[in-house]
């Protein structure tokens, strides 16, 4: 796996994600802090991926502001993103999942609860295996 990607996962895992389920509307990265948790020496590498189209594209992110040297290479660059899109920016998935949580609450309760309903199945698996 490539720096950049390695360095977009992190700042998506530990900042985006984070800020999304706190419903913030703007967060910021600093670029050292990434750094310093990959244990990578090179910061432009850092500075490079969270400036990339691609991370703010795959988060749903604008950035909107940095502030540190005028190189924009320092572990003091700090990024500030705002989400385009409160109702888009949840991570893939997460509304499929929050949908399917609890589908068949409602069935289990009609057969006694989920407990119930295994060890009816288990016994009737073993009643058609004991009858051959």
């Amino acid at each position: 796996m490539r720096y950049a990607d390695r360095i977009r996962i992190l700042a998506r895992e530990r900042y985006v994600i984070p800020a999304r389920a706190r419903k913030e509307d703007r967060f910021s990265i600093r670029a050292g802090d990434v750094a310093r948790e990959l244990k990578l020496s090179g910061i432009n590498q850092v500075c490079s991926a969270l400036k990339t189209r691609k991370f703010r594209q795959d988060n749903n992110l604008q950035l909107v502001g940095s502030s540190g040297p005028p190189s924009g290479q320092s572990t003091t660059m700090t990024y500030t993103y705002e989400f385009i899109d409160r109702e888009q920016s949840a991570p893939p998935g997460d509304d499929a999942w929050m949908r399917l949580r609890g589908a068949l609450k409602d069935v289990f309760t009609e057969l006694g609860g989920g407990e119930a309903y295994l060890r009816a199945e288990r016994d009737a698996f073993r009643d058609t295996s004991d009858r051959k």
